[in-house]
């Protein structure tokens, strides 16, 4: 029996891991082991810091489900999924940037036609979202879907919701023929991420800003495109220079435009004054 000690127990935890039987498995496995070693070393980690940490993600794991995925946000907050997004989808420039998916994406959002309203009766300023999806030669994207979710005034999200059982603010569109497409919602406004949770406890011991700006995600998918999740941000929102998830791009920064009640880009009409962007998605073919 080889003694365990502090100079070979990373060898030898390194060593098991790479016995996974699928290679890519092992690869990550045996990276992980080492990199945690790694830390533990450079920070000389205490064992009550190590039972501390291990208490933080039992609770992470105890307060997720189907609706709240705080394992989601905490990689969010630690930049982990902006970085794995860009290294997944070095894209064209002029491509549309992609964004994180974030923890309240739901499943199943129901079909709305052009210029379908989403908001259905939730209070806020009316908005009108609309252009074209094209490809990077300018030619439209026809059929299309655009899954698209946001919070409400409040700053929550429907899975935040308990009494909700039905789907508000988010609706699943489809382009046209000419690559248009129109969304008839509500401002979104700026919010702060979860602060009753393991996450929000971690974060407010810290100087970071637990806001995001206001937006409006989007998750496009076309046959024969690169799928792009992304969101649109308000120009002038506050929080675009500290987003807490990284998630803030300034291609992605739209003008929300003041209009008067009268026609809309739909083609119908308001009755009070509502506000108008505009934003043309270009997506990438895939390799």
């Amino acid at each position: 029996m080889q003694p365990v000690t502090e100079d070979n127990i990373t060898d030898l935890a390194h060593q098991r891991w790479t016995t996974a039987r699928d290679p890519r498995l092992a690869e990550l496995l045996a990276a992980l082991v080492r990199h945690l070693h790694d830390f533990a070393r450079e920070v000389r980690l205490t064992e009550a810091e190590w039972m501390a940490a291990m208490q933080w993600l039992t609770r992470t794991g105890q307060i997720s489900d189907d609706k709240r995925l705080e394992f989601i946000l905490a990689s969010d907050v630690l930049g982990l999924s902006m970085l794995v997004v860009q290294m997944n989808h070095r894209l064209d420039p002029a491509a549309t940037p992609a964004t994180v998916l974030g923890p309240f994406h739901i499943e199943g959002s129901p079909e709305l036609g052009y210029g379908g309203d989403m908001s259905d009766g939730v209070p806020g300023t009316p908005l009108y979202l609309h252009g074209v999806v094209r490809d990077l030669e300018g030619k439209p994207v026809a059929g299309g879907v655009l899954d698209v979710w946001q919070a409400d005034t409040e700053g929550a999200y429907e899975s935040q919701l308990p009494d909700i059982d039905e789907a508000r603010l988010r609706a699943k569109y489809t382009t046209r023929e000419d690559g248009g497409y129109c969304v008839r919602t509500i401002a979104p406004k700026g919010y702060s991420i979860p602060m009753d949770g393991p996450v929000g406890d971690l974060i407010s011991r810290t100087a970071i800003s637990h806001f995001r700006p206001a937006h409006i995600h989007f998750l496009v998918n076309v046959p024969g495109y690169e799928p792009l999740i992304t969101h649109l941000f308000q120009e002038g929102a506050e929080y675009l220079d500290s987003d807490v998830v990284f998630g803030t791009k300034q291609e992605l920064v739209v003008r929300f435009e003041q209009r008067e009640a009268g026609e809309t880009p739909d083609g119908g009409s308001s009755a009070e004054p509502w506000l108008e962007a505009r934003y043309d998605f270009v997506l990438q073919p895939t390799s």
